[in-house]
Order: structure tokens, then sequence, then C-alpha cells
């Protein structure tokens, strides 16, 4: 005699939920640029919960840790990244130096060996891999650019800390030679520092002014930073207070910061702060976008080197608090200044001429964990850094754009105003379409990879087809689609010379193919299992062996178990070998090589939900009992 199994199954498709994991990828790619690496960890985080595009995600995450100085975190996540099929070989480099950061020196040399072999023998940085090399600003650099042009109201003497105001851009410069007292600088010979501002369109030397109110003075004035409404500013200027010198013990004017207010279209006003002294220098001012702090640098007794850099809380008298000194991550032995918060993440980026960089003074970013601790810096590269003395970073509000200064080759004075253009990675956008009827495809898969066959990610079209992602400029990649009953589909397309866009749009057509509908295992005949037995008949196998072939045929398609028994023997022991049967079925689909994760649901019914009518205490024949 024998008892009945009945497998059910439900099929369904990619779900339309996973839409919403392609927004949030983007969200962690957009937090990545702007050095919100704690943010973006919890969201690839998320991502690797869903398995949506995995791969990419765990090679993302173990990058923001390295962003972070946590190479012990990035350790396991690098361990894993590095076994997947097709990874970019980077990341062969990446674990080496992770594995080197850890300790771990002989796996370290295996690895280097590994990325060395895979076609990176020229590559600069096998020669240099025992050097200490900055991975994480490598990795960062990698993926952003920048470009730079020179400013038309550049002159022979000069002329830097440019930031935007209004429509405006207010900077410094020494190119005031028309004073009928010609003032000059000993240090360089140059005239004093004043502070002047040029339309944003159409800026040339014909177009700049001193700015108008008490601001400028027969000392040196400027850089400024302004409040978010344009209305105060502060400065540095030459501790210079009613027409009267304040001079060190040593007999000099230094540096301190001043604050002003526009009225009626003049700065005036003008206050010392309360942390000036005569007897070390208090400068290179920078306000959050909030108005409540107040970055800046200073030698003041107790820091760590020449100058570091400070933060004051404004106080709502206007006056400074009491300055708190950034710590030693940011701060060298060596002089860090020209600090600039910027508005949207907070992210703080300054100049030193002591951290591991390009030349002498060299832009850098500090990067925040999860308690808003500074726990690295990142140098900003090439070509925002050169081998000469690169300061005064600007970004604006929306990240894209800003101003650096920099005495470098080329330029017309001593300092420059350079333009920037910071240019994140290239966003890739297209779309899934049926090319028959031209309507959109949802839910067909797209996988991109490079051309030498290294998978980057993949993502599922939305509703309306579309799919986007970023991607390196100045290389060359493959995108592949697919999805049940459309043929699959590839295209090969490069981002060369594409500086100046900042979208790629790759469209897909998927032409309709005649492939016969999913039929719901109609062919499939009744597994039965042997009395009180759960193992696998063989008659059994042949049916399930049916819907191994159906489901590696679609690989979109998930199923669910569900086991039943008849009426003999008590409820319990029965719901106990259904759940046996269903676990059995279970192992038996998987031992075949499909996929866990396809089938969410084995259970057990037990006698609870009968095709027969042979309840508890209805009497059965044996033939009604396998009906």
């Amino acid at each position: 005699m024998k008892n009945i199994k009945l497998l059910c199954l439900a099929f369904v498709l990619i779900s339309t939920s996973t839409f919403g994991q392609t927004a949030k990828q983007k969200r962690a790619e957009r937090q990545f640029n702007n050095f919100s690496f704690v943010k973006a960890i919890d969201t690839y985080e998320k991502l690797i919960d869903t398995s949506f595009n995995k791969y990419y995600a765990m090679r993302q995450l173990g990058d923001a840790y390295i962003m972070l100085r946590q190479p012990g975190n990035a350790l396991p996540i690098y361990a894993q990244v590095v076994q997947q099929p097709n990874v970019p070989s980077e990341y062969y480099l990446y674990y080496a130096q992770t594995l080197r950061a850890n300790g771990q020196y002989e796996a370290s040399k295996e690895w280097m060996k590994k990325y060395r072999d895979a076609g990176n023998q020229e590559d600069i940085r096998v020669k240099n891999f025992f050097k200490n090399e900055d991975l994480a600003s490598g990795i960062f650099n990698a993926r952003v650019k920048n470009y730079l042009k020179k400013m038309d109201f550049n002159t022979k003497f000069n002329d830097f800390g440019a930031v935007k105001l209004n429509d405006n851009v207010v900077f410094t410069s020494s190119r005031d030679e028309g004073v009928s007292v010609k003032r000059l600088y000993a240090w360089d010979g140059q005239p004093l520092l004043d502070m002047y501002q040029t339309p944003m369109e159409g800026a040339s030397n014909n177009t700049t002014k001193k700015l108008e109110g008490d601001v400028n003075t027969i000392q040196h004035d400027g850089p400024a930073t302004f409040s978010a409404d344009g209305t105060k500013m502060y400065f540095s200027r030459n501790n210079y207070t009613n027409n009267t010198k304040i001079s060190s013990d040593k007999g000099v004017m230094l540096v301190g910061i001043y604050s002003a207010e526009l009225v009626d279209g003049k700065w005036t006003n003008v206050k010392a702060s309360n942390l000036n002294n005569a007897n070390y220098m208090v400068y290179h001012p920078s306000l959050s976008t909030d108005g409540k702090k107040l970055y800046f640098a200073s030698d003041m007794p107790g820091g760590f080197g020449g100058t570091d850099i400070y933060v004051s809380d404004v106080n709502a008298d206007g006056s400074l608090g009491t300055p708190k000194n950034l710590g030693n991550v940011v701060n060298a032995e060596g002089n860090e200044s020209f600090p600039f918060i910027h508005s949207e993440e907070g992210t703080l980026y300054f100049s030193s001429d002591d951290h591991v960089g390009a030349g002498l003074l060299d832009i850098f970013a500090a990067v925040k964990d999860q308690n808003d601790n500074i726990v690295n810096v990142i140098n900003l590269g090439e070509p925002i850094n050169s081998e000469k003395d690169d300061f005064a970073y600007y970004l604006s509000p929306n990240g894209l754009e800003g101003f650096i200064s920099s005495n470098r080759k080329g330029g017309i004075g001593g300092d420059d105003i350079y333009a920037f253009t910071r240019i994140p990675p290239l966003t890739l956008k297209g779309r899934i379409f049926d090319a028959i009827n031209g309507e959109p495809i949802a839910g067909a898969k797209v996988v991109l990879a490079r051309k030498n066959g290294e998978e980057i990610a993949y993502f599922i079209t939305e509703a309306d087809g579309a799919y986007e992602h970023l991607i390196d400029r100045d290389s060359e990649f493959v995108l592949k689609g697919s999805k049940a009953k459309y043929h699959d589909v590839q295209k090969e397309f490069n981002s060369f010379g594409l500086e100046k866009e900042r979208e790629l749009i790759v469209d897909l057509n998927l032409p309709m193919s005649p492939i016969e509908d999913v039929v719901i295992l109609a062919d499939l005949e009744t597994i039965y299992f042997d009395l009180d037995k759960s193992n696998i008949r063989p008659d059994a196998a042949i049916e399930l062996d049916k819907v191994v072939a159906l489901m590696n045929r679609y690989p979109g398609m998930v199923i669910r178990l569900e086991s039943h028994t008849d009426s003999r023997a008590d409820d319990k022991y029965n719901i106990g070998l259904s759940n046996r049967r269903a676990k059995s079925t279970y192992n038996y689909i998987i031992s075949k090589g499909i996929d866990s994760k396809r089938i969410p649901k084995y259970e057990g019914f037990g006698e609870t939900q009968l095709v027969n009518k042979c309840s508890n205490g209805v009497p059965c024949t044996e033939e009604k009992n396998i009906s």
C-alpha cells in the first residue's frame, strides 16, 4: 500500500521588487563618490542582503571599508571578491595590499603575483608594491576625473582663493599696482593682497573689481568665506584694527580672522575675531552651510606640526568658541592649511605639505566614520594636484565644479586660479525593447562586462525597459541582455572621447522569438512514496527530473514545494511525515544543481488538505486511499 504525495509548484519570474534595487544602487554610487562611505556601506549591505547585483556590491563594499581605513573589515570581503568569476584583476591588487595591511605578508605576495600574471606586468604598482602605497587614494582616483582650465582673470601676480558668491567669483590677488604708495610684501616682492570679484559669465580682468566697503586695507586681506545667504563674510587679514598694527613679541604683524556684513552692497562692520592672537596665526576660514561652525588653520600652541586645521563653534553673539584641533589623521608634522567644508555632505578638504602626495602642497579630502570621527584622508590626485603647490580647494554645492589655486608650470603668474569640472564615472543609460512591436521589456537581465570578459555588474530593467549604471571613461564594454521568450542579445560599445558628456545611451533590441509558453508541469505524473517512507523512489525521480530540466531552461523560475498525506496514522505523525517528504524532494532538486534560493519554501501539510473524502473515522478502501 502506498501513501499519496502531491507536489504543487508555483512559478514566478524575477519579481518587480528588484526594480527598486536599481535606485538603491544609484544612491550607493552617489554616496561613494561624495566621500559618504559610511552611508554607502549601509546601502551596499542592503543590496547584498537582497542578492541584487551581489558581486558588484561586494566589490564596492570592500572599497568603502578601505576608504574608511578599515582593512580588517575589507579583508573578508575582498577574500570573497577575488573568487568571483570574471572579477576585474585590480581586485587581486587590492586584496594583496589589504592582506599586507593585516600582516599576512606571504599571502600578500602570492596575490600580487596573480595580479602581475593577469596581464599587469607593466603596471607601476607592481614595481612599487612594497612601498607605502596609498590604496584608498588610488581606488578613489581611478573612479573620479577632473578637468582643469585656467581662468581669464589671472595676472602675472598672485591670484588664489576663488569661491563662488551668487553669480560672482570672489578671490584674493596681489595685482594692485595702482595705489599711490606702492606697498610690497617682503616675502615675494609683490604688492599686498586684496579681495576682488568678477562675474561668473564672461570673467576677465576687465570685469574684475575690488570688493566694495571696508574689507580691503593697506595690509594683506583675504581669502574669504561667506554665509549661505551671502550677507556675512569671514576673511584673513594682517592683525590691523582701527588703523593700528598689532605685532607679535618679535615685532611681526601676523594674520587673524575678521568678519564683515553686507550692507547696501558694501562690506562693512568689520570686526576682529576673539581667536586672534598677536603671537600666532589664525587664518584661512571656511564657514559651514548652517553658519554654526568655522574651520580655519593656525599655528597656535598645542598642535601637531606647523599649522593645523581647527574648528570652532559660531556662538549666537558672533563670537567663536574654543578651537578644537581636528586630530592627527588630518594634521601631520608639517603644515595643513586652506580648509574648505563642503555644503552637501560636510566633507572637509584641505591642503598639506606632509601627507603622501604628488608635490609640495597637495589637496586632500577627509573621510569620516559612523561616529563622525575623521579616520582617513584621500589625496585628490592629478590633475587637481601637481608637483608644485596646490591649495584653496572650493567645490560648488552640486559637487560638480569648483576652483583650485596652484603655482604649477604653465601658469601666468605666481599663483593662478583654475576652474575644474569634477566628473564622476560616466552614467550608462539604455532601454531594452521589443523589436517587433517597439514595446519596452520589463524584467530583462542586462549584464555589463569589460571587453576582456571581466563582469562588472548586472541589472534588471524597469517597467519602461530602462537600465542604468556608472561606468569608467575611456574603456571598452560588452552588454548582454536576456529574458525568457526572447533571443539573447549582445552589443559592444566604448566610452572613449566623452570628456564632456555625463551620460552614454546604449539601447538593446531584443527581437521576439517564438519560444513556447511555459507549461506548468502539465505532464508531471503524481509522485508516490512508499508507506511510512520519505526517500525518493526511482519513478518519482523521473518526474522530478522534469522539474529540474524546466528550471534549467528558465533561469528566472522559482518554485514552492508542498507535500500531503492521506489520513492513515495520527495527525501529528502525518505532519512530520509530509515535512520529511517535502525536505527529501527539496534535497533531490538542489542536488541536481538548482540554486536553493529558487525554492524559497517547502512545507508538509499532513492530512489537512485531503483530496479524497477519507478523513479520520471514515472507512475507505485501498483504492480510495491512493486515488
